[in-house]
């Protein structure tokens, strides 16, 4: 089912595609970026890189910002721009949701939850933060000099220039992540879309302006990873890097950022579990565990692509999974039918039916099986393997797609050895009716969240974050304010004590 873009998103792919620096709309100086509808294989729109000296401009305004106009509003007057820009998006949600379904390919009900659901509501929690983050005040403890009367005061002051990275897979929520608590915090910010996926940050920073943002406070750049993400990276002007992506461009940043010591926040890749007890509600387990893995085509860090099934219950909930895994539509993201979407590239395709035929090779059967597809797009079914055990690099590795393994066990204490057992610690999920045996191992499982008779339960005002090589840092809640802020202690000589 072919289904043509809205007036309004064609007005837009056919319009100019530009940098914001300096509250200014300007060509980019670098190479072109086709922008591509993994859909359909076809060229949508091309924007222009952002050039080294266009980076230094972006740079220089963020600077300027920071110890200007931004830094004059206070934390009120920040977040009641910040409302402005969640009550911006709500009303453009068909717009944005329709340009990231072409961009990425993702099915437009679900671009459009991501916008008004996710992006909306982390701007409108950040901006009930600005105005109250503040330090406190004590009497320390000076041993060397008790006969002094001092009081420490904190303050709790914006980091600085921020550098965001963002994904492919979810740019109006991945933006918004970054955004919305660089922005609370006072930091100003020079933000990189992903190649793949550009479209929606353009958008973004149109917004931004119609919000009343000051200039410089936000800019917009458009570039690949290799340059101008490294080039970030690098950058002696940036004081932080808000990067989400693989752990292995994780690691690039870091090195690069070693050049000024810049601070760093990491959200990288997953290989979560979903560990099914044999007391389970099995009726509610199957089709949950179906979409943590599929949902988004298996395209997100959290996927729980790990299905532990205790022997009990195994081959029940394998036929469960694979009736429902036959239901989801897979197709075009502007077809109202559609669950699953494409792959965002043929490379990205080819990477994943490349793991399905290694997991074969190494023993694994499918139970589900429907991984190619004629005609265009890049299109690839929901997959279930049985057999895997751990060790497998189908159960080490991070797929990014539709690929869901199911692993048996019998003992708890094995299978957490096998829930650990790979670098990463993001997500998971733990499924029984004994609440007593789900918070015993939940605590063992080591990922930075883990969700009880629920998968990726995330909320605004709950931290994400993930464990070993799946990140540093927490985003989201409370936590994800902290990471934009640092902390000034100011001693002071009342005197001598009274």
């Amino acid at each position: 089912m072919t289904i043509a873009p809205s007036a309004a998103a064609r007005a837009f792919l056919d319009g100019p595609h530009r940098l914001l620096i300096g509250g200014e709309w300007v060509e980019g100086e670098g190479r072109g970026i086709a922008v591509e509808n993994p859909a359909r294989g076809e060229i949508i729109a091309e924007v222009r890189a952002a050039s080294l000296d266009q980076l230094d401009q972006a740079v220089s305004a963020a600077r300027s910002a920071l110890h200007g106009d931004w830094s004059r509003l206070g934390g009120r007057d920040r977040g009641v721009i910040l409302d402005r820009f969640a009550d911006l998006l709500e009303a453009r949600a068909d717009l944005i949701g329709e340009v990231m379904t072409l961009d990425n390919g993702s099915p437009l009900l679900s671009s459009r939850m991501v916008v008004q659901h996710l992006a909306a509501e982390l701007f409108r929690y950040y901006a009930g933060w600005a105005s109250k983050i503040a330090g406190e005040s004590f009497q320390p403890s000076l041993t060397a000099r008790p006969t002094l009367d001092i009081m420490v005061a904190t303050t709790r002051d914006p980091i600085g220039v921020v550098g965001a990275i963002v994904p492919w897979n979810a740019p109006p929520g991945m933006m918004a992540l970054k955004m919305a608590p660089a922005l609370a915090a006072g930091c100003t910010l020079v933000l990189k879309t992903a190649e793949l996926a550009p479209l929606v940050g353009e958008l973004f920073a149109q917004l931004w302006i119609e919000a009343g943002g000051p200039a410089g406070a936000f800019n917009l750049i458009h570039g690949h990873g290799e340059d101008m993400g490294a080039a970030m990276a690098a950058h002696p002007g940036i004081d932080k890097i808000a990067f989400t992506g693989s752990t292995a461009v994780g690691r690039r940043i870091v090195e690069a950022a070693t050049g000024n010591l810049k601070k760093v926040s990491l959200e990288l890749g997953g290989k979560s579990p979903v560990i099914v007890f044999p007391d389970a509600d099995l009726d509610a387990v199957i089709p949950a565990a179906a979409m943590a893995c599929y949902l988004s085509t298996g395209q997100q860090c959290m996927a729980g692509s790990r299905l532990f099934l205790h022997a009990d219950i195994h081959d029940r909930v394998v036929e469960g999974v694979a009736t429902f895994a036959r239901t989801l539509k897979v197709g075009d993201g502007l077809d109202p039918a559609t669950v699953l979407g494409p792959m965002i590239s043929a490379r990205q395709k080819a990477r994943v039916l490349d793991y399905i035929d290694i997991a074969k090779a190494e023993g694994a059967t499918a139970a589900l099986d429907s991984a190619t597809f004629d005609g265009p797009g890049h299109f690839v079914g929901p997959v279930l393997l049985t057999g895997v055990s751990p060790g497998m690099r189908i159960e080490q590795e991070e797929v990014f797609g539709p690929v869901l393994s199911a692993i048996r066990f019998d003992d708890e204490d094995t299978m957490v050895d096998a829930v650990n057992g790979t670098p990463y610690g993001l997500s998971g999920s733990v499924w029984t009716r004994d609440i007593a045996r789900a918070l015993r191992v939940a605590k063992r499982v080591d990922s930075g969240q883990v969700g009880i008779n629920i998968h990726a339960a995330m909320s605004a005002e709950t931290p994400f974050g993930g464990n070993r090589q799946s990140g540093w840092g927490r985003e989201f809640g409370r936590e994800g304010l902290d990471g934009y802020l640092k902390t000034k202690a100011i001693s002071i000589n009342l005197g001598p004590k009274p």
